[in-house]
């Protein structure tokens, strides 16, 4: 096997936990808000770069919704999905599972249409120039109500072809899942996929709850799950996937240090993990980087990155002849690899 570093570049990968407007890089806020005649609160790429400084996850949310105000147009829409899906074509990402947060952007007087048409035919312009395919997840904002939810998802249905599925984000602390239970009931009926960020921030009983009151299919992060034996093993005896994001925890403090960081832990006991950037344009990495750096802290071995990557395929939302499709291709550029 090559190096660690090596490794991580050729092997081809799905990222599954990443939120569109969490790619927007300084330069390109700068540049979108001289388009649209936005003001900040920053007056330049290196001031903007200042403020990314948490504290917690709310620290980083206050700077996050500010930034979405420069998203105006389809256009803009567009030009930030392609960004970021050029930038992970760059690190063998083949698969996308992309998240979105509409609340964020109707509130501001953006209309529903036109979030979803720049995302979606960046998604689709993706899949023609480079063979990476790409899919929408609109996430409910758990600040907000479950009303603001229920309006939000009559809006998605009329785009159930371009939106796969939903899930839940923002300010985790007081707001668990069971608050979404009937509007997650109404998706899952219409046919959607079921996700939700939990045990980030809030505690492993917020992880029962994404599963058992709100369904859902996979769990966004999930660290305090290790805090729950009994949840640990739920999770590895179900194959619940965790979209855990390293650099993500360590910038907004849910870890201390990457060598605390519980991915090994749940690996051990049989959990599947795959590794993902959340928010990259804020936490410093991409998803090669994530891997970087979770793998050098925690002295990862060949064969376990290897795993970390495939299982990105067996948790992605794909048909099974898909899954075997993708897996064939991964398998071979394991042995290529080595």
């Amino acid at each position: 096997m090559p190096d660690r570093d090596l490794l991580i570049g050729r092997l081809p990968k799905c990222e599954l936990h990443i939120h569109i407007e969490g790619s927007l890089e300084p330069d390109m806020m700068v540049a979108l808000a001289r388009r649209n005649n936005v003001t900040l609160p920053w007056d330049s790429v290196e001031a903007v770069r200042r403020a990314y400084r948490f504290g917690s996850l709310q620290d980083f949310l206050d700077v996050y919704y500010v930034g979405m105000s420069v998203l105006v147009t389809e256009q803009d829409f567009y030009d930030l999905a392609t960004a970021y899906l050029r930038r992970a074509h760059a690190d063998n990402v083949v698969h996308v599972e992309m998240f979105f947060d509409p609340q964020g952007h109707t509130s501001r007087g953006v209309a529903f249409d036109t979030v979803v048409n720049g995302l979606h035919r960046a998604c689709r312009d993706a899949r023609e120039t480079l063979g990476l395919s790409a899919s929408l997840i609109m996430c409910f904002l758990r600040h907000l109500d479950e009303r603001d939810a229920e309006r939000t998802l009559d809006a998605a249905l009329a785009h159930r072809e371009r939106i796969v599925g939903v899930g839940l984000d923002s300010s985790e602390q007081g707001h668990p899942p069971e608050k979404f239970r009937r509007v997650f009931a109404r998706a899952r009926d219409a046919g959607f996929h079921l996700f939700a960020h939990a045990g980030e921030e809030g505690p492993p009983a917020y992880v029962w709850q994404a599963l058992d009151v709100l369904g859902v299919r996979r769990v966004d992060h999930g660290n305090r799950a290790v805090e729950d034996e009994a949840l640990v093993a739920r999770l590895a005896r179900d194959r619940v996937p965790l979209t855990m994001c390293p650099l993500s925890n360590l910038r907004l403090r849910v870890i201390d240090d990457l060598v605390h960081h519980p991915l090994r832990r749940m690996t051990d006991k049989g959990v599947a993990v795959t590794v993902n950037s959340d928010d990259p344009a804020y936490f410093g990495g991409y998803v090669n980087d994530n891997f970087r750096a979770v793998a050098a802290s925690l002295d990862l071995a060949p064969a376990e990155i290897v795993a970390l990557a495939r299982t990105s395929f067996e948790a992605a939302m794909m048909s099974a002849e898909e899954r075997a499709r993708a897996l064939e291709r991964f398998e071979v550029a394991v042995r290529e690899a080595g």
